[in-house]
């Protein structure tokens, strides 16, 4: 484990049971009580993304937290990747299979360029449903997915998987 990676892990929060019996929730909130940390998990964002991207683009809602700040790092554009129903029309949707039925994702389409290559960012990676549906509404408008990244990754529930045939360029910061 690299010192950035060390010093994540030692700074996300640990949660047991939450939602549910025997999960333990990794909490990133924990992370912005530490702004020199927060600088520094910005900093290997951009420099992962410099020069390979036009965008970025966040996952409702901890996926605004760092996503936005990566973007305004790079001087460039930040698109909201939201809940069904949370954005003023017009919008493309694309809906997913949770564990238990289905949730809808939406953005608007007039801020995807056709053509310009995405990042696509979010907290945490774990089943890579929310970043595949993001990944396909991208597509749908006519943008390039070039990027995914992630504070953290939860390597046991395999999302990379659904994100590969997207592109192979995928940053976690740390893996568990």
């Amino acid at each position: 484990m690299n010192v950035l990676a060390q010093r994540i892990d030692e700074n996300i929060a640990r949660v047991a049971d939450f939602p549910q019996p025997g999960i333990q929730y990794k909490d990133i909130t924990t992370l912005f009580q530490n702004p020199e940390l927060c600088n520094e998990i910005v900093e290997a964002f951009a420099d992962f993304s410099t020069g390979k991207i036009d965008a970025v683009c966040g996952i409702e809602s901890r996926g605004f937290l760092f996503g936005i700040m990566i973007a305004q790092r790079l001087n460039l554009p930040f698109v909201l990747i939201r809940k069904q129903g949370k954005l003023p029309p017009p919008t493309i949707a694309e809906s997913y299979d949770l564990e238990y039925g289905t949730a809808t994702i939406e953005v608007q389409s007039q801020y995807i360029e056709k053509g310009s290559r995405f990042l696509i960012h979010d907290d945490v990676l774990a089943t890579g449903g929310t970043a595949e549906a993001t990944a396909k509404l991208i597509e749908k408008c006519g943008g390039i997915v070039s990027q995914f990244s992630f504070i953290a990754d939860l390597t046991f529930l395999n999302g990379k998987e659904k994100l590969n045939r997207f592109t192979s360029d995928i940053q976690s910061l740390v893996s568990y």
